[in-house]
């Protein structure tokens, strides 16, 4: 298919990279980022975590697998997208595959890019733009189409995780008929931009859920422990959700963080946190145990990250990441408060850190 070179990206610094528009035709901005995982794009384009985000994919060859069709499992939840749309702002990669084969796949990327009016590009040096990320740090950028040009817009001055969550409480109940047990644990999860494999992973687990907005008051709910999920943008916008913690963490409910929710924990515990030069997006991040010489690789989209020596005396470093050594997750000494900075649900990705669910539900009262 021959396509018109009438795309580019446009970063703050001025820097220009030209390429082909191969999905939707308009002009957007965001804060362009990069990820070096190999698959699992339907996965990372619906992931809510990567609201108001420019997504560079570093693999060479992108949609040779299609997309597959919006199927649900026995939860209601999407078996194969972490959420209920694509929540990048744009897409670059280098080389686009027009043909795709896959068991499962019922459209192109980019037919599903244009339903939800998602621009691409392809055919840009996405190896010369991951390397100028990594030098100069993550940058503000604006896909710009047809010379169709828009203002530069930063998503992390602004609270995203209100356009992520849910705007009223979910109920899930658990897994396999376990929903007639009245003695099922319940818990309290906070929707900071959640991905769908952290309910399902909470309700095999026989957990009824309640799924509440980031900002909610849901103290008059019976419940026996909290989740504080994934989510977009910086922790610090979320006060209400830092509010909230704190009042669980006086309570000494059970809390369980992942991804921005090990960021919001240390914020709830007076701690401090801190934008990463480029973040961690791929699904290849070794981290250490913290005590021990065990390594697990995980799962990770986040650019923010905890700094572990504004923590008092009664918290501890929990993960290390193995290959720049910041936090990747924090304990409290003797209360049941614990979170981590990477995806312990994987979907894509490895599930080696998939036992720290069942840790969680050992805490619950």
């Amino acid at each position: 298919m021959l396509l018109k070179r009438n795309a580019k990206l446009v970063l703050e610094d001025n820097s220009i990279f030209h390429g082909f528009s191969f999905a939707s035709q308009s002009s957007v901005s965001g804060e362009v980022v990069f990820s070096t995982g190999m698959v699992g794009y339907p996965e990372s384009l619906t992931d809510p975590s990567y609201q108001g985000q420019i997504l560079c994919l570093t693999y060479p060859l992108i949609g040779n697998y299609g997309v597959p069709a919006m199927q649900n499992d026995e939860f209601g939840l999407s078996k194969y997208f972490e959420s209920s749309k694509i929540h990048i702002q744009g897409l670059l990669i280098d080389d686009y595959s027009f043909e795709y084969s896959h068991w499962n796949a019922k459209k192109s990327l980019a037919e599903w890019l244009k339903e939800y009016n998602v621009p691409a590009i392809c055919g840009i040096d996405t190896r010369q733009l991951t390397k100028k990320l990594r030098e100069k740090g993550a940058m503000l950028g604006k896909i710009v189409i047809n010379d169709k040009d828009v203002k530069l817009y930063d998503p992390n001055k602004m609270d995203i995780v209100k356009e992520v969550t849910v705007n009223k409480p979910v109920f899930y109940e658990s897994y396999d008929g376990a929903k007639q047990n009245k003695k099922n644990k319940k818990i309290i999860l906070i929707d900071c931009g959640v991905k769908n494999n952290i309910i399902r992973n909470l309700l095999k687990r026989n957990l009824d859920v309640i799924r509440v907005p980031y900002d909610y008051d849901f103290f008059d709910f019976d419940f026996n422990g909290i989740v504080i999920s994934n989510g977009p943008g910086d922790p610090k916008m979320c006060r209400k959700t830092i509010e909230n913690t704190e009042k669980a963490m006086r309570q000494n409910i059970p809390i369980f963080g992942i991804c921005l929710g090990n960021q919001i924990l240390a914020l709830a515990a007076n701690g401090n946190t801190y934008k990463l030069k480029y973040g961690h997006r791929s699904q290849n991040q070794p981290c250490t145990l913290v005590g021990t010489k065990r390594c697990f690789i995980t799962t990770q989209n986040h650019g923010f990250a905890v700094d572990t020596k504004s923590l008092d005396e009664n918290w501890q470093e929990f993960f290390v990441n193995a290959n720049d050594g910041t936090n990747e997750g924090i304990k409290h000494n003797a209360k049941p408060f614990f979170s981590v900075q990477f995806h312990p649900e994987g979907h894509s990705g490895p599930e080696d850190t998939n036992f720290l669910f069942d840790d969680f539900v050992k805490m619950l009262k």
